[in-house]
């Protein structure tokens, strides 16, 4: 049996991240895989620690699972908040208890970096996933999420 281990992701990993998100916006209806707008911000996730971090799950060195915070400051915790996104594991990985340690890991390394408060967009319908957050302390929010996407200009 292959040992877990979890950490920070590091720009040698952005191929695997891709890949993974690529099965993750294949599983959301509103977002689609596009390994260049993906590996874009990545890296400058990356490369900014202020932006957020990167969390993985590896398995025998393999990274297997993925979660990120993206930081803001809320006016309402008078502090440092996140936003935690992009959370999947591999699915020949799922159900042995990976996702809900790497959420643990990544809660930690939040109290520990001053967050205080994560905040979560999950799908309606996925029932393991809203249980698994509720496991570990997250409750609804009587606020509902919207979205505006706006489109890049054309450089002039």
């Amino acid at each position: 049996m292959l040992q877990t281990s979890f950490g920070s992701a590091a720009p040698s990993d952005i191929p695997h991240l891709v890949r993974l998100l690529g099965l993750l916006f294949t599983q959301e209806p509103e977002f689609s895989p596009n390994a260049e707008k993906q590996s874009e911000a990545l890296d400058a996730i990356l490369h900014d620690r202020s932006r957020g971090r990167i969390f993985v799950a590896r398995e025998g060195g393999k990274v297997v699972g993925m979660a990120s915070l993206l930081y803001t400051i809320s006016t309402a915790e008078g502090g440092k908040a996140a936003l935690f996104e992009d959370f999947i594991v591999q699915p020949e990985y799922r159900r042995q208890g990976i996702g809900t340690r790497l959420l643990e890991y990544v809660i930690q390394q939040a109290r520990a970096e001053g967050v205080l408060r994560i905040t979560l967009l999950t799908d309606l319908k996925n029932d393991n996933a809203q249980d698994l957050y509720r496991k570990l302390g997250f409750v609804n929010s009587s606020m509902q999420a919207m979205r505006l996407k706006l489109r890049k200009s054309s450089p002039a």
